[in-house]
């Protein structure tokens, strides 16, 4: 059971890392494809054309410390369900990633109403992936995962800092 709860979960991880390094490559053949009528001096931002936020180098530091404790957050989740600790898994899914009123302020803070969107939806479908994984149901707990995860390729797509 144990094997495969890895097996699953190194799968769902290994179909988001392939998506996104498709999604990117197909962006940059895109882009390449349309640059050479374009002047050179434009070329540098071809390779990315993800909304930015327009942070500040402060405000980017801050983000980039959520997000890697978002991906903490998520492996130690991984790590939980395959030895079947559901309540551990729960308690950090809402702690780490659920809808606190700081996260929900940090959301809104972007001015982006997209952004925020895609923001809250993630933080509440943590809180939702929290009380799914005190059913103790692998598969419900494994798809709740992937929902929440399916916020974060959605928003990493669209968005830079």
């Amino acid at each position: 059971m144990r094997k495969t709860a890895i097996i699953i979960a190194s799968t769902i991880l290994g179909l988001f890392v392939t998506s996104c390094n498709n999604s990117v490559k197909q962006q940059k053949e895109e882009k390449t494809e349309s640059a050479t009528t374009e002047h050179p001096h434009n070329m540098m931002n071809l390779s990315d054309d993800r909304i930015s936020l327009n942070l500040n180098p402060k405000q980017k530091q801050h983000q980039l410390k959520n997000m890697r404790s978002h991906l903490a957050a998520v492996q130690q989740i991984t790590q939980l369900l395959a030895t079947d600790d559901y309540d551990k898994a729960s308690e950090i899914a809402h702690s780490k990633l659920g809808l606190t009123p700081e996260m929900k302020q940090m959301c809104s803070m972007f001015g982006d109403e997209n952004f925020e969107k895609i923001g809250l939806n993630f933080h509440n479908s943590a809180d939702e992936m929290a009380r799914i994984f005190k059913n103790r149901n692998k598969q419900e707990s494994l798809q709740a995962l992937s929902n929440t995860m399916n916020y974060c390729v959605k928003c990493h797509a669209g968005y830079r800092q």
